[in-house]
């Protein structure tokens, strides 16, 4: 198959698993709208109303949905692409497909869910009066760099979950993990020690993307660049290398799937 083939396939299992996605609930597709707001407003009420942060209502909650919203892109995507191929068990050994076809469906399906909840995010902005400008182009490159960490963390997490199925415990503690030091609910930049705030930046990759996120959309700054180039060319190189590895050991990792 050409890449043109894969690319068609790929999207054909996306929109399949969002036709499924929204069947599967009654509210459908408006979860995709009322789960981040939930989250949002569980944040607001813990860390603003119970805690008392200090922050002005109508900044923290941006600061909020901001981070919260791409950080559930993150999580649920790698979440969902680390145990696609387990969960096509039964697809597994009646179809000869490359193995990382069903992380990268998932992931695609998250793409476009995605783009309704930033949609969701441009609209909050607006009600508190920040409104899109010529600064927010900075988001292109910006989403890039998240969705190649999304798509190298997500096909790793598939060809570890496939060899030791025990991988799938300890994702979601991974998440939690990153929950708590990306800075979704506090800011890296009022971290009192510097150094130690950008050791964060440094080796918590979506700790630096969700800060990123913030740069353009709140503060209508740029992002440091040259870490978003070399974070985006480290993710890429960790995808051809586990396509490549997924390529090579395809039957292996269908044995231990199916096994």
């Amino acid at each position: 198959m050409t890449v043109f083939q894969y690319f068609s396939l790929i999207n054909v299992q996306a929109r399949m698993l969002l036709k499924a996605d929204a069947s599967k609930f009654k509210l459908g597709v408006m979860w995709w709208f009322l789960e981040p707001l939930m989250w949002v407003g569980v944040f607001y009420i813990v860390f603003s109303l119970i805690l008392d942060n200090g922050a002005k209502s109508g900044d923290f909650i941006l600061f909020l949905a901001t981070g919260k919203f791409a950080f559930i892109w993150f999580s649920k995507t790698v979440i969902q692409a680390s145990g696609s191929i387990v969960a096509s068990q039964g697809l597994i050994g009646k179809v000869n497909m490359p193995k990382w076809i069903w992380p990268l469906s998932a992931i695609q399906e998250s793409l476009y869910r995605q783009g309704s909840v930033y949609l969701l995010l441009i609209m909050l902005l607006g009600v508190f009066g920040i409104y899109p400008s010529v600064s927010w182009f900075m988001m292109i490159p910006v989403m890039l760099g998240m969705y190649l960490l999304i798509v190298a963390c997500g096909l790793i997490g598939a060809c570890l979950v496939c060899i030791v199925r025990d991988f799938m415990k300890f994702i979601p503690l991974g998440m939690t993990f990153l929950l708590f030091t990306s800075g979704i609910f506090w800011d890296v930049h009022e971290i009192p020690n510097q150094e130690k705030a950008q050791m964060l930046l440094t080796f918590n990759p979506l700790a630096f993307m969700i800060d990123a996120h913030r740069q353009v959309l709140l503060n209508s700054a740029s992002p440091d660049m040259s870490h978003l180039l070399v974070l985006a060319l480290v993710c890429l190189a960790l995808i051809v290398l586990t396509i490549a590895y997924m390529q090579r050991y395809t039957h292996y990792l269908a044995l231990k799937v199916l096994t």
